[in-house]
């Protein structure tokens, strides 16, 4: 039985990365977040776990700046900073990435040119010398072999006529190359096989660093098998109801969700009740 916490913030000294205070949100007037809190410091790997319908995916949208949601109460701060004030784009410069749970193809635009423009976009806000051509190529062919990519992908179209599972890594390859701050993987696993997972899960654990987060959303703990989290959250019905460690995962994984309906119809009931 793993040990849980009622409260969803790690005990930390340090001001967070990023930190989601009672958000609600709602999309075409249906309310789809009801008062999520979640705090992440600099070095830590967050999961979020739940059922289809959960509000997993609109955290990450939210959070990102997606413009078909909207929030209706709670604040999200980044480095202290209020996040929703900023449009998307400056958003992903400032270091916040998104990995999206289903990559669009884009036709027409070469894979390693959009690398580049989008690469140098956050390069130019930290401060740093944007990459040439020529420069950028050498510097995203020396990082391919974190996701294990054939460099002929450089030369397609972004995504296009790629397989689920090359998708995932081009995603990847993109977290790399832009260096985010903090990344927020929206189903990463999500249509992989064993061997992309374990690809894909291993190019996210690479990247992890002391002076980054990863937040993971998933509803499977095997992605949990490659990437250690340090805090798993378990999402029902807009809001955060359990949080523990890995062992939560496993739990969920042995156990269903059922039990977690169940002690959020109790939740629920109780507030009703005062």
């Amino acid at each position: 039985m793993s040990s849980l916490l009622p409260c969803c913030f790690p005990v930390c000294q340090s001001e967070p990365l990023l930190e989601v205070d009672d958000l609600h949100a709602e999309v075409e007037g249906n309310a789809i977040l009801r008062g999520v809190s979640l705090r992440i410091h600099a070095g830590e790997i967050h999961a979020i776990m739940g059922r289809n319908g959960s509000g997993k995916s609109t955290l990450a949208k939210v959070v990102a700046g997606h413009p078909a949601y909207t929030v209706t109460a709670g604040t999200v701060r980044y480095r202290g900073d209020d996040l929703l004030a900023l449009e998307p784009e400056d958003r992903a410069r400032a270091g916040l990435f998104l990995g999206f749970q289903h990559p669009v193809e884009i036709p027409g635009v070469s894979n390693l040119e959009f690398l580049r423009v989008s690469s140098n976009a956050r390069r130019r806000y930290k401060g740093e010398e944007e990459l040439d051509t020529f420069a950028f190529e050498d510097h995203v062919r020396d990082t391919l072999p974190i996701v294990q990519m054939d460099p002929a992908f450089l030369e397609r179209s972004v995504n296009e006529g790629f397989s689920g599972g090359e998708k995932k890594r081009n995603e990847i390859l993109q977290m790399a190359l832009l260096d985010p701050l903090v990344a927020v993987l929206d189903e990463t696993d999500s249509g992989l096989d064993i061997d992309a997972l374990r690809i894909v899960a291993g190019g996210v654990q690479q990247l992890a660093r002391p002076d980054n987060a990863t937040l993971l959303i998933t509803h499977y703990q095997r992605l949990l098998d490659v990437i250690t989290p340090d805090f798993v959250h378990v999402m029902v019905n807009g809001r955060i109801l359990r949080t523990g460690d890995k062992g939560l995962a496993l739990e969920l994984e042995e156990r269903g969700y059922d039990w977690v309906d169940q002690e959020d119809a109790d939740s629920l009931a109780e507030v009703g009740a005062r």
